[in-house]
């Protein structure tokens, strides 16, 4: 599987107010609480995020929110919108996370809404950690619950990307209200996919970190004027090279001229 990290130069990084995240004891049927001896449980886990309840109401993740902690006490993840990075200390039950990183990217109002609500969740004190089979529950001295499910890898190849960014090294925008845009490369070498309005296919070479775009072929459907100008980006990629990274389920093209495409795998 090919596997390269994104690297935090291609990010803008604003310093959040530090928060603890700490987890005790639960006592549910079927759980186990993050100690010492759990504590493999949840670290080397990709969690994706899905969905957080807050005073009874439940908001359902957009594509992409997840919590990453490292074997080596490194923090990693994404509120729905931005990411966000930090270390941890285990002390028997409790994670404390240190100082708190994240991008500044802007996107659609819904996913700045969810990432609002994740981020003060995350920050509101002492969290009570549950892993079930493949699941784990946060929950906060007020009954909120943070819920996430382990995720494999996505592969490059065979795996639906979906489009949920573009922008450049330093500043990244959503994609515009309405767009659809997604990109399949199989085995054989075909890429398939949606540009924002119209369909496409191409040839794709896949070679040492970078992917060889023919030419495109496209339906001929006008769409507005956003729509058209998402998809005018997403064509600059093709007749050209584009280096890619991927990382577990993200993945970024950057093409010769600095423009990034950011995707996630589609669950």
């Amino acid at each position: 599987m090919d596997r390269q990290r994104l690297t935090l130069s291609a990010l803008t990084l604003t310093t959040l107010t530090v928060f603890p995240l700490a987890v005790a004891c639960g006592n549910e049927t079927g759980s186990t609480s993050v100690g010492a001896g759990t504590r493999s449980s949840v670290t080397g886990v990709h969690w994706t995020v899905d969905s957080v309840t807050v005073k009874g109401t439940s908001r359902k993740a957009p594509t992409g929110a997840n919590v990453e902690i490292g074997d080596d006490g490194r923090v990693q993840g994404n509120y729905g919108c931005n990411h966000f990075y930090a270390t941890a200390d285990f002390k028997g039950d409790r994670l404390d996370l240190g100082e708190t990183q994240a991008t500044e990217m802007a996107c659609e109002e819904g996913a700045m809404k969810f990432e609002d609500t994740l981020a003060r969740t995350l920050a509101d004190g002492a969290l009570t950690a549950e892993v079930g089979k493949n699941a784990l529950t946060l929950t906060t001295d007020d009954g909120d619950r943070v819920h996430l499910t382990k995720e494999q890898d996505a592969p490059l190849h065979g795996t639906k990307w979906t489009i949920t960014a573009l922008g450049d090294a330093d500043v990244a925008e959503s994609l515009p209200k309405g767009a659809k845009a997604y990109l399949t490369v199989d085995a054989k070498g075909r890429l398939t996919g949606r540009l924002g309005c119209n369909d496409v296919t191409a040839k794709a070479t896949v070679r040492d970190g970078h992917i060889t775009l023919g030419a495109p072929a496209t339906t001929r459907m006008m769409c507005d004027r956003s729509l058209m100008n998402t998809e005018k980006t997403l064509l600059g990629l093709f007749r050209s090279t584009v280096a890619y990274e991927l990382d577990h389920r993200t993945l970024a093209l950057t093409s010769t001229n600095g423009t990034r495409v950011t995707a996630v795998a589609e669950r």
